[in-house]
């Protein structure tokens, strides 16, 4: 049985991946309501567009708290009064404590193949830039649960693409990021549907 999932949105930038969100959602493709978002800059794209569609939006700056902790807990008790079934990080580039109650209830997606290119020196253009370097030939998303290491936690989706020798890495960007939008709108719906399951760190579909 399908549940529609309440979502907290966090972003730190253009807000693209949440804008997806909420247009599969409008065409009934994506059981998802975006019902909050969390912004780390107050002049990002993203508040923009929560904006637009009558979300209600808050920005936290790291720097107005002591800790991640405080900082964590802050965001926590705001969204919380929308109550969110899940929170998902769409290109949040700030640290998150993640308390019990949260754990298996974050969800974040990163742009490359995990546990290859993760952790906290790899973000936006330095993933594609150290993909390239490297010589890959192929790179992708994933989308992963949250837990108290960058990149880390449990993954739920992948989706793979090639990469071209004279790429640049505006160039993969954008071929991973055409990814991105199918891959966590696949993660989400699997959820939805009462598919995923976290057993010893790993995540199965329909029991496999």
């Amino acid at each position: 049985m399908t549940k529609k999932l309440r979502l907290a949105v966090l972003v730190s930038g253009s807000g693209r991946t949440m804008q997806n969100f909420i247009d599969l959602s409008d065409k009934g493709e994506l059981p998802v309501e975006v019902v909050c978002c969390v912004s780390s800059d107050p002049k990002a794209k993203g508040v923009e567009r929560a904006k637009n569609h009558d979300i209600p939006v808050e920005t936290f700056l790291r720097r107005d708290y002591g800790s991640t902790v405080q900082y964590s807990d802050a965001i926590y008790k705001w969204i919380e009064q929308y109550d969110p079934d899940y929170v998902a990080l769409a290109g949040y580039l700030k640290l998150l404590h993640i308390p019990e109650e949260y754990e298996n209830r974050i969800i974040n997606i990163h742009p490359a193949l995990l546990p290859s290119f993760g952790g906290d020196h790899f973000y936006g253009h330095l993933v594609h830039e150290a993909v390239l370097k490297r010589g890959c030939k192929v790179s992708g998303c994933s989308v992963h649960f949250v837990d108290k290491v960058y990149d880390h936690g449990p993954i739920i989706v992948q989706r793979t693409c090639p990469v071209h020798a004279f790429d640049t890495p505006d160039d993969l960007a954008d071929r991973v990021f055409e990814q991105e939008l199918i891959a966590f709108p696949e993660a989400l719906k699997l959820i939805a549907e009462g598919r995923v399951e976290v057993r010893d760190g790993k995540v199965y579909i329909d029991g496999k």
